[in-house]
C-alpha cells in the first residue's frame, strides 16, 4: 500500500460555502470514503500572512489549523482534486507514511 500523510493548512475561521473550511474538508473526506481525519489547532504560527499566537485574544480565529489524513496516494489526490474543483487555494503537504498497530 502506498500510504501518505496528507496535511492541509487552513486558518481557524476561514469558511467555504458558510461552513468552516476544516469542517468542510472533513465532510468531503468522509463522503469520499476516507476512514478518518483530524483537525488540529496550532498554539502559534507564522506564514505569508504574518505571525499569530493563541495568547492574543484579538487574533481569535486566525490561528493555523492542520487537517490531517492517512490515506493511499490515489485517495489523497482525489481529495486534493475536490479542493481544487471547489475553487479553494490551500497549502498542503503529502508525506510518505507507514501505518501500523502496536501489539503487546
Amino acid at each position: 500500500m502506498n500510504t501518505v500523510c496528507l496535511q492541509v493548512f487552513v486558518s481557524e475561521a476561514s469558511r467555504h460555502h458558510g461552513k468552516l473550511t476544516y469542517e468542510w474538508l472533513l465532510d468531503v473526506a468522509q463522503e469520499l470514503g476516507i476512514a478518518g481525519g483530524s483537525a488540529f489547532v496550532a498554539l502559534a504560527g507564522f506564514g505569508r500572512h504574518g505571525r499569530h499566537d493563541a495568547g492574543f485574544f484579538e487574533l481569535a480565529g486566525e490561528l493555523p489549523v492542520v487537517v490531517e489524513f492517512f490515506v493511499e496516494t490515489a485517495m489523497a489526490d482525489q481529495l486534493l482534486k475536490c479542493v481544487a474543483d471547489a475553487g479553494l487555494t490551500l497549502v498542503y503537504a503529502k508525506l510518505p507514511a507507514e501505518i501500523g498497530v502496536t501489539v503487546p
